[in-house]
């Protein structure tokens, strides 16, 4: 029977699971794509991914992507069954491809709230010439076509029996395991499936999509199915999705047990059409307890899962059974309140344990320490836990990536190779958001400039005509570096310095005025190209400083090294997380401010006789033979009763991307984890601050950003 329904409430569960099936999708065609074929095993998962797609966005009323999901289930229905030879491999890895962009557009439309209304007409029409070519290698190699893949739109779910001699029925009970969420959508879209096979179909509980409290019906008793079709046991399994499933029992009955109805067969016991004799000696295992099987055919992906239950007796669990690990999604805007929270615990921390009122003399407070100890372990182990819930891996980022160099590089009619390291190197999902597009713009930069124009460039110079992107990430230190190597033809110092020179954006300096890695980093300065001609992907100007701006923005750095005729290597260097970090707090008058532990490269006492003063009113600090540019915060930020004697303050040398700056501080106070705060929208943006932070005594401190604090200095 046909059912109203809302399906409001399934399409977060809808976008969810169809975003991670592209992504597993994406995953096998691009692994596979330099090869001569796909597997069977390969076939097999695109054709279940496509078919779960198809189903889920059929349950949710978007016919344009049931229809394009259908369409190349189609293609890989056919080369499931029939083999053929000589299949255009790079073909349909673009057509699966194409398929799999047009789907991503469509959800990012419905996750905006827009209407999917992309036309699919073209790349139906598309698949089905491609299809139709399929079919005609098939003829040619004189293969028997298979019965097609029909599929019917869900007008109607019940059907009036029409049993014929080959008619077969089975009784059909699922049982999902007991954290399945959804457990009535799970077996609506089963029903959903068999749909395409069945004569007649009958299903209990039947308020499965108006009535959301079936699911605790289905997840304690099962959902019981009677279905009368010309398929075989193996058919029906293919159709139903079994990745939630603990169990599905699939017994064939009899015309007779189908037609007395669902309310009378779900607990009966199935008499089996022919006698089964079995062994009389005692030993003998019980009949039910091993499958029958024809041993003639091979076994069918998720034949494991079809096993004969006790007759009479209800859905039970082996006691043996090793304990499943349950997972649950939960929203990141929940994650990033609880991490809010965290944060707020951690100051409130900080305000109880450096309480003023704690500091008088005389006071017994060994009581007072254990507890505040306790609180301090377990306010540590709640900051580790939801920092580790935080963690993704690299691997969906990464495999993006491997998308770019498939569609750059055969645009751009190069071979290219893309090999990872380290895909599950785990980073907070703030920072992995942060990353994508810098790490785009790296990739899509060796692919373009980096890796030679023509292969036969490289075979004369020693290398494989085909090149080689290395895409790699680790953990080390507290940092995360991400590096996209090339072993192409490597950065030219004089090219790009007479480049720089003919913009306009080095001033009156020399070569000779800058090290190699300087010059190296002209490539990152706005407006900066070494492409003559504006392309679709270069020539602009734009990318790779926009790179340094947003890895900037969340506390890393870019580092460049390169050996020309060898290849570059450009390497992320950024923290794990944005949320907490460590840092020293250091007093400036009666203003507090906080310099990240990472960027604090020495702290020293110096004499006047330490500073250079420049005519221009520049000071520089002498230390050990080499300069630094020296800025004094009090007078940078105005602040009064600081001190102005360096021999009387503290001299602070920081570093940021090999870049090194002083400055001048009256004393350090302590270091401690801090909770960075944005500067509020309100108070204008102030160069060399990058945000704030509550201390212990409830007074507020400013953080320094230190890359900005250099670029404002080598602006003045």
């Amino acid at each position: 029977m046909a059912e109203e329904f809302n399906t409001d409430g399934m399409l977060d569960m809808f976008l969810f699971e169809s975003t991670q099936l592209l992504e597993k999708l994406e995953g096998i065609i691009l692994e596979k794509q330099d090869a001569e074929c796909f597997d069977d095993s390969d076939i097999n998962e695109i054709f279940r991914i496509m078919h779960t797609i198809k189903g889920s966005s059929g349950i949710m009323l978007f016919e344009n992507i049931t229809k394009v999901a259908h369409k190349l289930e189609d293609v890989f229905y056919y080369l499931r069954e029939s083999r053929p030879e000589n299949v255009p491999h790079l073909e349909l890895v673009q057509k699966v491809l194409a398929v799999s962009d047009f789907v991503n557009a469509e959800m990012d439309k419905i996750r905006e709230g827009n209407k999917s209304d992309g036309d699919e007409k073209e790349i139906v029409a598309d698949l089905d010439a491609f299809l139709k070519q399929l079919k005609g290698e098939i003829k040619e190699q004189g293969i028997k076509l298979p019965r097609e893949n029909k599929h019917e739109e869900p007008t109607q779910f019940y059907i009036a029996p029409v049993a014929s001699p080959d008619s077969l029925f089975y009784r059909i009970v699922i049982h999902y395991r007991n954290d399945t969420q959804m457990s009535n959508i799970r077996a609506y879209s089963a029903t959903y499936a068999l749909k395409e096979i069945a004569e007649d179909l009958l299903y209990s509980p039947e308020d499965i999509i108006s009535n959301e409290e079936s699911s605790e019906v289905i997840l304690s008793e099962g959902f019981y199915m009677l279905l009368q079709t010309k398929n075989s046991k193996e058919d029906i399994l293919a159709l139903i999705d079994s990745v939630e499933a603990e169990k599905i029992d699939i017994d064939q009955i009899t015309a007779e047990q189908f037609g007395k109805g669902l309310a009378e067969i779900n607990h009966e016991p199935i008499m089996p059409e022919q006698p089964v004799q079995a062994a009389e000696t005692p030993t003998a295992a019980p009949a039910a307890e091993v499958p029958q099987t024809d041993k003639s055919k091979p076994i069918a992906p998720g034949d494991y899962v079809v096993k004969s239950k006790e007759t009479g007796k209800g859905k039970t669990l082996a006691k043996n059974q090793p304990k499943q690990q349950s997972i649950i999604s939960v929203s990141i805007e929940k994650m990033d309140a609880l991490m809010d929270l965290i944060g707020e615990l951690v100051i409130s921390e900080a305000v109880v344990l450096q309480n003023p009122d704690l500091k008088v003399p005389g006071l017994e407070l060994s009581n007072f320490q254990k507890a505040s100890g306790q609180l301090a372990k377990i306010t540590t182990e709640l900051q580790e836990t939801i920092m580790s819930m935080r963690m993704m891996p690299l691997t969906n980022t990464f495999q993006k990536m491997r998308r770019i160099v498939f569609d750059v590089s055969r645009k751009l009619g190069k071979e290219i190779e893309l090999e990872v390291i380290g895909e599950n190197t785990e980073v907070d999902k703030n920072i992995i958001e942060h990353i994508s597009d810098p790490l785009m713009h790296l990739v899509r930069n060796s692919v373009d400039h980096g890796i030679e124009e023509n292969a036969d460039d490289r075979v004369a110079a020693g290398k494989p005509a085909k090149g080689t992107i290395t895409l790699e990430a680790k953990n080390e230190g507290g940092k995360v570096y991400i590096s996209v190597k090339d072993d192409g033809k490597g950065l030219n110092k004089e090219k790009l310095y007479a480049k720089a020179k003919e913009k306009g954006l080095l001033g009156t300096k020399e070569i000779t005025d800058f090290t190699e890695n300087e010059i190296y980093r002209f490539i990152t300065l706005p407006g900066f190209s070494t492409k003559e001609a504006v392309t679709e992907y270069s020539g602009r100007g734009v990318g790779m400083d926009v790179v340094v701006k947003n890895i900037q923005g969340i506390g890393g750095r870019l580092e460049i090294t390169s050996q020309e005729g060898e290849g570059s290597e450009m390497t992320l260097i950024i923290p794990l997380t944005l949320a907490i970090v460590n840092g020293i707090v250091v007093k400036v008058g009666n203003s507090s401010f906080v310099i990240a532990t990472s960027s604090v490269k020495q702290f020293v006492r110096l004499s006047q006789d330490a500073i250079v003063t420049e005519p221009s009113g520049e000071e520089y600090i002498i230390l050990r033979g080499t300069y630094y540019p020296f800025i004094r915060l009090n007078k940078k930020y105005q602040i009064e009763d600081s001190q102005e004697d360096i021999e009387n303050g503290i001299v602070v040398i920081l570093e940021h991307e090999g870049k090194q700056i002083c400055i001048l501080i009256d004393s350090l106070v302590q270091e401690q984890e801090i909770v960075v705060k944005p500067i509020p929208p309100y108070i204008k943006k102030v160069r060399g601050l990058s945000g704030c932070t509550q201390l212990g005594d409830g007074s507020i401190a400013l953080i320094l950003d230190i890359a900005g604090l250099i670029e404002d200095e080598e602006r003045s």
